[in-house]
């Protein structure tokens, strides 16, 4: 975040605004002095004073964080960027007062740590993509369709934890409801029955926890975004297979549900899809 640029940026919103510096002032509670050196670049407002402004203003925390030059990058490289996904996560549960999804970001980020998601050999990428990108994409997805729930984004943030590390339901920092939330997504072949059976039942659990189906639907859908990556051919078509006989009807079950549920059970069911049409007749 450069001082000058992020000085120059309050500057433009206040003129848009057509606001002093000394009604801006008044509006987050600092000095008329402290708005003209961050405009001036000669010191910088704190994170909170940013969320501040940028509520006042009505733009997203991350429009003063973003360097101009990031417009230049390529698509994919600023999709996986995992350090300005993770400040997106982190300023927004700052803001909403999140404190489990907070715990579950540094926690998420540990136990993930050296875990990377495998390339396909169709991807025509070799660079390694950081596990913790997926989580991360999965909550600034959630963030962007309005979910402020505690326990869904925290969720979100540790729904491949169990399954993925050597870590237990009860050594995750946040509350019973989340905790049976990741048991419920947490897969488990389970004993004396087959691989379907499994499933079957996997999926029948998390149909009765709507919280749970959000975090799953939200899951599927970021994967089947970026299948194509990850993937190999045959693994693709049992994901588009899985989605539609298992996944559909649970987003299909949500839209009954009170919003803010049917709203999301909306835009995911339109974006899987969406993209299931698409693919299926490159197959």
């Amino acid at each position: 975040m450069d001082i000058k640029e992020t000085g120059q940026k309050i500057a433009k919103l206040r003129h848009n605004n057509k606001i002093t510096q000394e009604e801006l002032a008044n509006k987050i509670g600092v000095s008329s002095q402290a708005v003209s050196k961050w405009e001036n670049g000669k010191n910088m407002p704190d994170i909170e004073n940013l969320m501040l402004i940028a509520k006042l203003f009505n733009v997203p925390y991350s429009f003063f964080i973003e360097d101009e030059s990031d417009k230049h990058l390529k698509y994919r490289s600023r999709l996986f960027d995992e350090d300005s996904m993770y400040t997106k996560v982190q300023t927004f549960a700052q803001f909403e007062g999140l404190e489990q999804t907070l715990k579950s970001l540094d926690f998420m980020r540990t136990k993930h740590s050296g875990q990377y998601r495998r390339q396909s050999k169709y991807s025509g990428d070799s660079k390694k993509v950081e596990y913790i990108n997926h989580p991360l994409m999965m909550a600034c997805h959630a963030q962007a369709m309005g979910i402020k729930d505690d326990d869904i984004l925290s969720a979100i943030l540790l729904h491949d934890v169990v399954e993925e590390t050597d870590t237990t339901s009860n050594e995750l920092p946040v509350n019973e409801e989340t905790k049976e939330i990741v048991e419920l997504l947490t897969f488990k072949l389970l004993p004396n029955m087959s691989k379907e059976i499994s499933k079957n039942i996997y999926y029948q659990n998390i149909a009765k926890n709507k919280k749970a189906v959000t975090v799953k639907i939200l899951d599927r859908c970021n994967n089947i975004s970026t299948m194509a990556y990850v993937f190999s051919k045959e693994k693709i078509i049992g994901y588009i297979n899985e989605t539609e006989e298992y996944i559909i009807p649970l987003i299909s079950a949500l839209e009954s549900e009170p919003a803010p549920y049917c709203n999301i059970a909306f835009i995911v069911k339109y974006h899987i899809i969406s993209i299931l049409e698409a693919i299926k007749p490159l197959l």
